[in-house]
């Protein structure tokens, strides 16, 4: 996708079509990192070819480890068993938070001092919530940038296992801790507030590693319950090849194009279900929509099988506390999703979206205002009358891939025509997006007659 691209999207017909989507992002990324630990040969299959997770696979090149790319989305890893060379000049992480927070965990404990480094996004993201818990461990890190954000430098060392209660569900910081706590002699823990996506565990669970994993109920239950998870160190990843599921938050955008099109009907093969990543079914189902989830593999610890939805009128809901973790990286389209609903949609608790690729909370106020909705924000969420018509606007991308797709699917519902701006950014999550949204806007890739439903729609 060439620089200062746009997406041109006008008002799309009634969906009926079936589609794959790309592997999964969280994944992909954990998969090159846990290959690159383990003891032997790994191919891993299905791998998102993105230019977050194609920067994961460069950084261990840099340590030392070959990875090769055989064939499209198929990567074969020979892993280091943990011990890698000092990188020549800086490791360059891109647009990518995961690349730069999962890897601080593993470099802290490595015998050299190196340099992360990435794109002017990731240069204004706050890397404090990773830098705290490993510098409890041992862990020399030092934020170049102003609070606390990069570049970072990182001398590495040995380390110590801690317990350390994480102030917010994070995946990232969940799994820096345990990626640092397989190199320290002894019992790493960490206990979040609620359950954030569980990738990390379930992937060292497939490759032998042995984890602890336990809901904490505090006294009397008069307190939310908690998530705990602990690991011994120095512990061996064993080789095995991994196939990687179809991404959720890629299927998010076309789930919600069909939910909110009355008589559309859309399935989703060979997707992630895992729990901790399927709370934007859940939210559709409040809203109204017509869903059903068929489980059809459960293997290398990852769920996997189709999504069934026919679209319907949807109306608001309250999306806040325990299940914002879960649906972190949908509240964009999810956003669009209750413009195109009916009555109020509240989303609060969701702080950390001002610290993502851009302000995803001001981004996507701006952006629905522009289209002719009614939006209040806060410091934590906002506010969206739905049921407006939504007019056709230009609209500026921020750099961020959620947003630009979101608003991509927005203007399949828009009066006019709708230019999203700058949509290169697409790539660094979802190389083939727009070869979908043109089909999608044609009405092409009908479903047979022949072709099954899935009964008993409905969560």
């Amino acid at each position: 996708m060439s620089k200062k691209e746009t997406f041109r999207v006008k008002r799309a017909p009634t969906i009926e079509t079936e589609i794959t989507v790309p592997g999964d992002k969280s994944i992909s990324h954990r998969s090159i990192m846990l290959a690159a630990l383990s003891n032997g040969v790994c191919k891993i299959t299905n791998f998102l070819e993105g230019e977050d997770c194609l920067a994961t696979a460069e950084a261990f090149r840099q340590l030392g480890v070959t990875i090769e790319h055989p064939e499209p989305q198929t990567m074969v890893v020979h892993g280091s068993k943990g011990v890698f060379k000092q990188p020549e000049g800086d490791i360059y992480c891109g647009n990518s938070g995961t690349t730069m927070r999962l890897i601080s965990g593993i470099l802290a404990a490595q015998p050299f001092t190196c340099r992360l480094t990435g794109d002017p996004s990731l240069t204004k993201r706050p890397m404090r919530r990773v830098i705290e818990p490993l510098s409890r461990m041992g862990a020399k890190i030092n934020a170049e940038g102003p609070g606390d954000t990069p570049p970072l430098r990182i001398e590495g060392g040995p380390l110590t296992p801690i317990t350390y209660n994480s102030p917010v569900a994070s995946a990232q910081v969940k799994s820096a801790i345990l990626l640092a706590g397989m190199f320290s002699k002894g019992v790493t823990t960490v206990i979040e507030p609620a359950l954030s996506r569980d990738h990390t565990e379930r992937m060292l669970e497939y490759f032998q590693v042995q984890l602890r994993r336990d809901e904490v109920r505090p006294e009397r239950n008069r307190e939310p319950k908690e998530y705990k998870v602990s690991l011994v160190g120095l512990q061996t990843i064993e080789s095995r090849d991994f196939e990687v599921p179809g991404d959720i938050s890629s299927a998010a955008f076309w789930l919600v194009a069909a939910a909110a099109q009355p008589g559309s009907r859309l399935l989703v093969k060979n997707v992630g279900l895992n729990p901790s990543r399927t709370g934007l079914l859940d939210v559709l189902v409040r809203m109204g929509a017509r869903i059903r989830e068929v489980v059809e593999v459960v293997e290398q610890g990852e769920p996997s099988g189709v999504i069934d939805i026919k679209g319907c009128s949807l109306h608001g809901t309250v999306i806040e506390g325990a299940e914002i973790p879960n649906v972190i990286d949908e509240i964009p389209i999810l956003a669009v999703a209750a413009a195109l609903a009916k009555g109020e949609t509240v989303i609060r608790d969701a702080k950390e979206l001002r610290v993502k690729e851009t302000d995803r909370i001001a981004a996507i106020a701006t952006n629905l205002r522009a289209m002719g909705v009614e939006v209040t924000e806060a410091p934590d969420g906002m506010t969206i009358k739905g049921g407006s018509k939504l007019k056709g606007a230009k609209l500026p991308s921020y750099g961020d891939h959620r947003i630009a797709m979101a608003f991509a699917i927005a203007g399949l519902f828009a009066t006019g025509e709708t230019v999203i701006e700058d949509v290169e950014c697409v790539a660094t999550s979802y190389p083939g997006f727009d070869v979908t949204l043109k089909q999608i806007q044609k009405g092409s890739g009908l479903l047979s007659r022949t072709t099954p439903v899935i009964s008993s729609l409905g969560r």
